[in-house]
């Protein structure tokens, strides 16, 4: 790392302001100084990932990112790495979070709306086709570029196959809890494509009421309701609509609405065009050891990921014993 104009420098970037800031990384805004585009570059501390065991963690990530190169899909650029840090350059995102302009618009049209669920849908079911679930989708990680579209970011809980155990299934319980599946909390094991999909029907009723489906401040009560599926629709959602959440948050994964029988559902093809890209991007994954046997950055989110996952378990492990209870 060098020093150039005041500016430090890893690579070919030139590191800018800090745009946010976790226990375990920094992220800043770079440039590549041999193109002049503007990238963000993860920092990770090393000692702080070997200290709080995080390391398959990170490498599962990073992995995760090469696996899915997608035009609705923040894209990792490159890994590098000295003696005491990790940098993962990742495609800049200008355009804010969907959450800010969920916010500041109070609730989406419902033309609009679709525009960004079929944009969600196409990532996560390629996403799915490369066996990579994410695990905790929510507007706060959805971006929106400069041309308006979306862009997934945030593959810190991700999964792959090899976290399922012997019955095929996962059971790590992650994600926000407004977002979870219902059978995430029952701890039977679930398929990470059934309840990433439940996430992304969160995701539109959300864009389009401008608030919750299940919203409760206690967490027994709010993972009751999600477990009977207990909500309403406002009277300005279309009956297609409604008809397709109602299929999309079923409780039963096993009749839930798959992605396939999506793309056939008539409110959801209304205006959708398929993105063009490479679908047979060769993928290279031996940096992902490289940086560690040598001698990678989350959001300003990280820590509090990785606080959430062990807040969760601790809570539907009251909430599991408080239904059996009931």
């Amino acid at each position: 790392m060098n020093a150039t104009s005041n500016r430090l420098r890893v690579g070919k970037y030139e590191l800018g302001k800090t745009l946010g800031e976790g226990t375990f990384a920094k992220v800043k805004i770079a440039k590549n100084v041999e193109t002049g585009e503007n990238v963000a570059i993860k920092v990770l501390d090393k000692d702080k990932i070997l200290k709080h065991k995080m390391v398959e963690q990170i490498k599962r990530e990073i992995s995760t990112m090469k696996l899915v190169k997608h035009p609705y899909i923040v894209q990792l650029l490159e890994v590098m790495a000295s003696k005491t840090r990790i940098y993962i350059v990742l495609e800049y995102v200008n355009g804010g979070e969907l959450f800010d302009k969920i916010v500041h618009q109070t609730r989406l049209k419902e033309d609009e709306a679709r525009k960004y669920f079929q944009q969600l849908i196409d990532a996560v079911d390629y996403c799915h086709s490369r066996n990579v679930y994410h695990r905790d989708l929510k507007p706060e990680n959805l971006l929106v570029d400069a041309n308006g579209n979306l862009k997934i970011s945030d593959f810190g809980l991700s999964a792959l196959p090899q976290q399922c155990r012997a019955d095929g299934l996962l059971h790590t319980t992650c994600g926000t809890p407004n977002y979870v599946a219902p059978e995430v909390i029952n701890d039977k094991g679930y398929h990470g494509a059934t309840a990433d999909l439940w996430s992304c029907g969160v995701i539109l009723y959300v864009l389009m009421a401008g608030y919750l489906p299940f919203d409760e401040s206690n967490l027994m009560t709010l993972y009751r309701k999600i477990h009977k599926a207990e909500f309403t629709c406002p009277s300005w959602f279309s009956p297609g609509a409604r008809r397709l959440i109602m299929k999309i948050l079923n409780p039963n994964p096993k009749t839930r609405i798959t992605a396939a029988q999506m793309y056939k559902n008539e409110w959801f093809r209304k205006g959708y065009t398929p993105p063009k890209f490479d679908e047979e991007v060769r993928i290279n994954l031996d940096d992902v050891d490289a940086v560690f046997s040598e001698s990678t950055v989350r959001t300003k989110s990280f820590a509090w990921h990785v606080r959430c996952v062990r807040m969760l378990k601790h809570e539907i492990s009251f909430v599991r014993a408080g239904l059996r209870r009931q």
